[in-house]
């Protein structure tokens, strides 16, 4: 594989940088980012959406897979960090950063791809779900690997990762993206 695949895009090193000046410790890895970054390519005119944008690491490698014809919404409850974001995406009209509640992202669903990193991921799930087009990506990660069926986190069911992962309306996995961590992905069904 060529160095240039692996690069990462000029606009992550960015979001890094600005998470590291803001004492941001949560930024999303590189193996989910590359991982965002086929799911917005993916949907090249799609809708896509981000629920926790951090200081915007996750956001820059959606951005980095972000179609022409796309249109990106992500949000963050706290206000210096949306700031800072949205001064790195000050330049592309397709990105919308917003301030508030994850549910502010609602007046642009249905989402072609959600990654639900923040708020509803955990205190709405079910509203997570049906925020996605017919055919869209949800993308939740920070999960622990669980070699057990059912998948159980210190001792107990894991009962957030079985609700995705046996939700009527999606077809989920669960995938690993490094030893200590997991992605639940889903496609809802048409």
């Amino acid at each position: 594989m060529a160095m240039e695949e692996r690069a990462v895009p000029s606009r992550v090193v960015t979001a890094e940088r600005v998470a590291s000046e803001a004492g941001f410790k949560k930024s999303c890895i590189p193996e989910v980012g590359r991982l965002l970054k086929l799911a917005a390519a993916a949907k090249p005119d799609g809708v896509i959406a981000e629920s926790g944008t951090g200081s915007g690491v996750g956001t820059a490698w959606l951005h980095s897979g972000l179609g022409a014809g796309a249109r990106l919404f992500t949000v963050e409850r706290d206000e210096e960090l949306a700031r800072r974001a949205a001064g790195i995406f000050a330049d592309d009209e397709r990105v919308g950063v917003l301030t508030g509640d994850w549910q502010l992202l609602q007046r642009h669903a249905p989402f072609d791809v959600f990654f639900c990193d923040g708020g509803g991921k955990r205190d709405d799930p079910q509203r997570v779900v049906e925020q996605l087009a017919p055919g869209g990506l949800l993308i939740l990660d920070d999960f622990t690997p669980s070699p057990h069926w059912p998948p159980r986190f210190e001792g107990q069911v894991d009962e957030l990762r079985m609700f995705y992962l046996t939700h009527p309306d999606l077809d989920a996995t669960e995938i690993l993206t490094t030893p200590a961590s997991s992605v639940v992905i889903g496609a809802r069904r048409l």
